[in-house]
């Protein structure tokens, strides 16, 4: 299959602005469903729609015929999905929201290229590391800055922020190592299906579910709109781009966040978090242009993680 760098960075791009909309519709729902029962049925919800998005792409193979997934690999893919939202909402409960999102979000793509390297033998350039750590730094100050108030931590929650950030680049390699394999909806419904049913008993252990009409639509806009489209259009970007440049575009989920922080909730953020914005963007924009002059990568099944 032809790669086309410039479109998995615009599908890319359009993930995470429908991504940093998460965060105010949380904010706008009741609140009466905990964090950890709100991401287990909003991985439920994103399971659902996969699952109908499936059955539409079901006559449509990607693979030569008789090519299938590996057990092993969805089951990863499940696993790194599932730890990725529980080990967030356990570390933001510990350091606080600010604090958390910049480990998570911050070692993202920090994780990604180091796994890339080890595990495809891709090693990025120079320029990608410095323009994602620019971006990263830009990413802390951001989402540091705009915090109402800063919340310390123990080493636990730091400790489980970074495995979230982990477990979200190990899913991006793993999902990349199925993109031409099967449909995008076949890879993240199998995909979320797993973590959906790891998730579950796991909200049940901080007790029975209590919400309301403002919670359950919150769950449904943001299993649909900022799990179930995106992850869709992420999939279908790592055809033509590298895991470790999907991560570091994917910090344009919290630019979003912070216009929306801005313009909808009404919060007035620290001078830093306006440089951090710049750094954002300007380290992405840096990314882009490494992603757009390399050359294309291989279309066919990437090298084995083991």
């Amino acid at each position: 299959m032809k790669t086309n760098p410039t479109l998995g960075v615009v599908l890319v791009l359009g993930a995470a602005s429908l991504w940093g909309t998460t965060g105010t519709a949380r904010s706008l729902a009741d609140g009466a469903l905990n964090a950890y029962w709100f991401g287990a049925l909003r991985l439920l919800t994103a399971s659902a729609f996969f699952a109908a998005c499936a059955l539409m792409a079901r006559r449509r193979p990607v693979a030569p015929s008789g090519a299938r997934l590996s057990t092993r690999d969805v089951l990863g893919a499940g696993l790194c999905m599932a730890v990725y939202n529980l080990a967030f909402f356990a570390g933001i409960a510990s350091i606080g929201v600010a604090l958390g999102t910049a480990i998570a979000l911050g070692s993202g793509p920090i994780w990604a290229g180091l796994l890339q390297a080890l595990l495809h033998r891709q090693r990025p350039s120079a320029a990608w590391w410095t323009s994602t750590l620019v971006a990263v730094a830009g990413g802390v100050l951001m989402t540091i800055g705009g915090a109402r108030q800063a919340q310390g931590g123990d080493a636990a929650g730091i400790l489980l922020c970074l495995l979230s950030g982990f477990s979200y680049a190990a899913y991006t390699l793993l999902n990349q190592r199925m993109a031409n394999i099967a449909p995008a909806s076949v890879i993240t419904f199998r995909a979320f299906g797993v973590a959906a049913v790891i998730a579950l008993p796991a909200a049940w252990l901080t007790g029975a579910p209590s919400f309301t009409s403002g919670d359950l639509a919150a769950v449904a806009y943001t299993g649909i709109v900022t799990a179930g489209l995106p992850y869709l259009l992420f999939s279908l970007a790592l055809r033509h781009i590298t895991p470790a440049t999907g991560v570091t575009l994917a910090l344009g989920e919290p630019v979003v966040a912070f216009a929306l922080s801005v313009l909808v909730l009404g919060e007035g953020p620290a001078a830093s978090a306006y440089l951090g914005l710049l750094l954002v963007v300007g380290g992405v924009l840096g990314v882009v242009k490494q992603e757009l002059a390399s050359p294309p990568i291989c279309a066919g099944r990437p090298a084995a993680l083991t």
